[in-house]
C-alpha cells in the first residue's frame, strides 16, 4: 500500500501540514534533518503520510537515542491504521536493514490526540498498540513514547518505488 515518496514531496507535505507536530505549516520540507525513509498512500477512500527517521544517537536528547523514529504518521481514510503501520514498518526494515537495538519508537502528544475507549478505559496510542508498539515511558516534555522491539517486528518487505520491487 505504501509507495516511496521524499522529505520535500508536494503531496505528501499537504498532509504533513494537517499533522499536529508540524512546525512551520507550508514549509518545502516537512522532515527532520538526517536519515529518514518517507512513505506516501493514496487509493480511492483516502490518503497517507509516515516518516520514519533515523537520526545519528548523539545528536539526540531523548532516551531511546539510536532508535528508529516514527516522526510521522497521518492517515486521512487511506485504510486500517494498525495494518499501515506494520506495513509502514516492514518497508523501513526493507530500506535501512536490520533494526537498531532499541527497535523503533514514535512519541504521542495526549493534549492533542483523542484517546480510544478500550473496555471503558480512555488509551492513547491504541493502533500503535495493535500494531505491536508497547508503553515505554515518557519524554522530559510530557510526550507518551511508545517502543516496538526488534523481534516483534514484521520481516522486511519494500514499499513501492524502490530498487527491490524492480526484480
Amino acid at each position: 500500500m505504501w509507495g516511496v515518496s521524499h522529505r520535500a514531496d508536494p503531496k505528501a507535505r499537504e498532509i504533513a501540514d494537517r499533522h499536529y507536530n508540524r512546525q512551520k505549516i507550508g514549509s518545502p520540507q516537512f522532515v527532520p534533518p538526517g536519515r529518514c525513509l518517507v512513505l506516501y498512500a493514496e487509493n480511492q477512500s483516502g490518503r497517507a503520510l509516515w516518516v520514519t527517521s533515523y537520526p545519528f544517537a548523539e545528536y539526540v536528547k531523548h532516551e531511546w537515542a539510536g532508535a528508529w523514529m516514527c516522526s510521522a504518521f497521518r492517515n486521512e481514510g487511506a485504510g486500517e491504521a494498525s495494518k499501515m503501520i506494520t506495513q509502514a514498518v516492514a518497508a523501513t526494515r526493507s530500506y535501512f536493514g536490520d533494526p537498531p537495538p532499541l527497535g523503533m519508537v514514535t512519541f504521542i502528544d495526549r493534549r492533542k490526540v483523542k484517546p480510544t475507549m478500550v473496555r471503558g478505559k480512555e488509551t492513547w496510542g491504541y493502533t500503535w498498540i495493535k500494531a505491536g508498539f508497547e508503553y515505554a515511558g515518557e519524554t522530559k516534555g510530557g510526550l507518551m513514547a511508545l517502543r516496538l522491539r526488534p523481534e516483534h517486528m514484521p520481516p522486511p518487505d519494500a514499499a513501492y518505488g524502490t530498487q527491490l520491487q524492480m526484480f
